[in-house]
């Protein structure tokens, strides 16, 4: 009955579930990863803790939920990993009396995750394109690459909202706005979803709010931050994306470790949000329940806090979902109507991928049609670095580039020589985050290529200006303490025409970088000596244009007033250097805008621009937090004009909308975009709200004196909070309505006012402005 496709997926799950044991039952609730442990040392920190040594082959009569990252663990040729992975695939399902293969899992944050795999910019430059649909087709790019290879799942998007950019998984974040991260990673979900890949929202929820920015460290925010801002790219995510899974997070929020918090992942996710997807484990979570967070005393009582909390997989190994498991159900301690829920829950994702149905096939669609009888021949017969998927990295990198400032410099005019200074002037992997594999996994295996060019900022500017002499020198490590290279680069700087200094990160894992997973800053300084050689080489006259290639914002000190400009690249991937050369050329023109605030000063964290109006300069704290370079802030080649504002509905119901409408022209002569951004203001609510946040934005490319007339309706659902007992509200009273570059550059301002009673909304409200572009 089971395997009869014209019954729906859940019926086909409990008439599966009725033939089990419960060993296979359990079987289906962990995954496997092979050779995890043979890559020397640990890939992550406490591994060998938390895994349990594996016997694949006394696991196979019992079936296998899930293989973990069969293509992100070491480099292989993708043909031959495809290869690897159907015969996996093929020995698990005859392994088992049912004939079920497993969900092959990757990381999919920055790029699909493997061997000569395109890398994107990072989530950060997403974030700061302000561009869904770019974020929609690109990772539909990517679901379809993972899918040609054989891959179900993809372990993305991170929804996680910056709180503190000490923090360093800042640069898997798409910024500080949960609005803005949560229709950025709805397209994302989207894109993935559309190639058939289960996407995985993570963390669930509150990791970015980790004390101090500190990796893992306790979260203490309160329920109305937790609903308002941590929770809402989710909500948005589900809804509108139809995400398939959630991954809970690391932490625990006033003592309740997500991966044990059954009102999050039950009564929250599931009994009112409606969520009927899977929900996964972060890798060793539900041993960190007894290991790190100590709320279990024992591998079976993790096992059971998380499978009772709605965890539904272990990953990426077995380990309390094992044995542990097994046993408790026979005492008694867990009940098998748990483990049949969760498995419910699998079956039905199977069935949705089609692992249940008769026909299965374990060749993927890369592979139909190969000799799988000749290995040797399948090399490099798999591309996952196509022309087209470089042309759409190189289209989200120079949409992600933002310029901060310029006195006129950019975009330079054929300088004769220009000196490229600094630590990731001539750093191939300089534009690369901690998930792309280069880095990700080819940090452990130097010996092997990159599998993917990597032009430097120095080779992408010689070609950007080939009849320019290029001439260069590191000056100092990312995060060295040395100053012997000082003299060299402030030589060049004296005999050049500018100076383009590359500054930034080195990315990396639990401690071994700069940013990135386990990477967190004490503050938000330029690592190293790079402030210092920034001063040296504004102190020779020489123009100096910064370049940054970071995973999180810094302080940049003197740049931002005596620099001739300053560009901001948050880990743009690998056509990152050449969108960077065609800003500072004037052939690409500069439309991205910041995702998170620039700091002015290396301290003063955690900073967010949503604060309230004791969070912002006042006279009772001599701390000034207002950033160098507002959330949303982001410079032109050309001038923009707004104008016109006509608010045709002015008053209206707690339950109703406002209607605006406004003139931009692009008053330069040069192509640009603008992005139009709304802000709401709430000067009185019954509990303290941000001074502004952003509820709306919408690009607009416009030519030179060509001026478009845009509608923008507001309902009064984007007012709503969650007030003092717990329930989302829109309350009756004055609002303001602004619109802006940026959140420091308002240029139009409507005051409307809420009329009725306090209204109660849920998760069904409606979550977006309407905007309409109408050119003149």
């Amino acid at each position: 009955m089971w395997r009869d496709t014209t019954l729906d997926h859940e019926t086909r799950a409990d008439a599966l579930i009725a033939e089990m044991t419960l060993q296979e039952k359990v079987a289906q609730l962990f995954g496997v990863w092979v050779g995890a442990s043979d890559e020397g040392g640990e890939v992550a920190p406490y591994q060998h803790e938390m895994e349990e040594v594996v016997d694949l082959e006394a696991l196979l009569p019992h079936g296998l939920g899930q293989l973990t990252r069969p293509f992100g663990t070491a480099p292989v040729d993708p043909a031959l990993g495809a290869l690897s992975l159907l015969r996996t695939q093929r020995r698990i399902a005859a392994g088992n009396r049912f004939g079920i293969p497993a969900v092959a899992h990757e990381e999919c944050l920055a790029g699909f995750a493997a061997w000569g795999a395109t890398a994107y910019p990072v989530p950060l430059s997403w974030g700061a394109t302000f561009d869904p649909a770019l974020v929609r087709r690109m990772a539909g790019a990517i679901g379809q690459d993972m899918r040609s290879v054989g891959v179900h799942q993809g372990l993305a998007p991170v929804l996680d909202v910056v709180r503190d950019a000490r923090w360093g998984r800042v640069e898997e974040t798409i910024g500080e706005d949960p609005y803005l991260v949560g229709t950025l990673g709805t397209a994302y979900v989207q894109g993935l979803e559309s190639a058939g890949i289960v996407a995985t929202l993570k963390h669930f929820v509150g990791y970015s709010a980790s004390r101090a920015g500190r990796n893992l460290a306790p979260v203490g925010m309160g329920p109305r931050e937790r609903a308002d801002v941590m929770l809402l790219p989710f909500e948005m995510a589900l809804r509108e994306g139809g995400a398939r899974s959630v991954m809970h997070a690391y932490t625990d929020t006033d003592g309740v470790p997500s991966a044990a918090d059954e009102q999050l992942l039950t009564g929250l996710l599931r009994d009112t949000w409606g969520f009927t997807g899977t929900v996964v484990a972060d890798y060793f979570g539900v041993g960190f329940l007894k290991t790190l967070h100590g709320v279990a005393a024992t591998w079976g009582e993790a096992a059971g806090a998380a499978l009772s909390a709605g965890v539904d997989v272990e990953l990426p190994t077995v380990k309390a979902f094992g044995q542990p498991l097994l046993d408790a159900v026979a005492d008694g301690r867990v009940s098998e109507a748990v483990v049949d829920r969760a498995l419910r829950r699998v079956l039905v994702q199977k069935a949705q991928l089609g692992l249940l149905d008769a026909g299965w096939d374990a060749v993927p669609p890369a592979l139909t049609g190969a000799d799988l009888g000749d290995p040797g021949a399948l090399r490099a017969t798999v591309a996952l670095d196509t022309a087209d998927r470089r042309a759409l990295a190189r289209e989200v990198a120079e949409q992600a580039v933002v310029l901060l400032r310029n006195d006129g410099t950019l975009p330079l005019a054929r300088p004769a020589r220009i000196a490229v200074v600094g630590p990731t002037a001539d750093t191939a992997t300089a534009v690369l985050g901690c998930y792309a594999f280069p880095v990700h996994v080819g940090a452990r295996h130097p010996e092997v290529p990159a599998g993917i060019e990597l032009p430097t900022l120095v080779e992408s500017l010689r070609a950007e200006f080939p009849d320019s002499e290029v001439v260069t020198a590191p000056g100092c490590g990312i995060d060295d303490t040395g100053t012997d290279g000082f003299a060299e680069a402030v030589e060049l700087a004296r005999g050049a025409d500018v100076v383009v200094l590359a500054l930034g990160d080195r990315a990396g894992l639990f401690g071994r970088g700069t940013s990135g997973e386990g990477c967190d800053a004490e503050t938000l300084a330029l690592p190293g000596v790079q402030e210092q050689l920034l001063g040296s080489l504004l102190d020779t006259g020489t123009p100096v244009v910064v370049t940054l290639l970071a995973g999180r914002p810094y302080a940049l000190g003197r740049a931002v007033r005596e620099s001739a400009a300053v560009v901001q690249s948050f880990f743009p991937g690998e056509e990152g250097t050449p969108a960077i050369a065609g800003v500072l050329s004037g052939r690409v023109a500069p439309s991205g805008r910041l995702p998170v605030s620039i700091p002015n000063g290396p301290g003063a964290q955690p900073s967010t621009y949503l604060a309230a109006r004791l969070g912002q300069v006042n006279e009772v704290s001599n701390i000034d937090p207002t950033p160098a370079f507002g959330f949303g802030h982001g410079l032109t080649y050309t001038s923009f004009d707004w104008s016109d504002l006509a608010v045709e509905r002015a008053a209206f119901g707690t339950d109703g909308e406002a209607e605006l409408a406004f003139t931009v022209r692009n008053s330069g002569d040069r192509d640009g975009t603008e992005v139009v951004q709304l802000y709401l203001h709430d000067p009185v609510a019954s509990v303290v709200q941000p001074v502004q946040r952003l509820v709306g934005f919408v690009r607009l490319a416009l030519a030179p004196g060509q001026a478009a007339r845009v509608g923008v309706t507001v309902p009064a659902d984007l007012a709503s909070f969650t007030g003092r007992d717990g329930r989302r509200i829109v309350e009756p009273g004055e609002l303001e309505l602004r619109l802006g570059a940026s959140s420091t550059d308002l240029r139009l301002t409507a005051s409307v006012t809420l009329t009725g009673q306090v209204r109660v909304v849920d998760h069904t409200r409606r979550l977006h402005a309407g905007f309409g572009v109408t050119a003149l």
